[in-house]
């Protein structure tokens, strides 16, 4: 919201719910990076695939582990 006032473009906070909700199709209350950069350059943006290719988060979706990494001996280490 402070942002966008900066911008010169005040908005009410229903506003930036219904923006919010727009860019991440009302998955979540939060923009991710994949959706902020599709949002600011375009979804057939060439510039979006080499950003994203860049950046590695191309894979975005892909599950991260959760949890402690598993434990490991001296023998596995390279």
């Amino acid at each position: 919201k402070r942002m966008m006032e900066k911008l010169g473009v005040p908005k009410t906070h229903l506003e930036m719910k219904k923006m919010i909700s727009e860019v991440t199709g009302g998955v979540s209350d939060t923009i991710s990076y994949r959706d902020f950069v599709n949002m600011m350059l375009g979804k057939r943006s060439a510039v979006l695939k080499l950003v994203m290719m860049f950046e590695g988060k191309a894979n975005e979706s892909s599950p991260k582990p959760v949890g402690p990494p598993p434990e490991r001996d001296i023998a596995s280490l390279p």
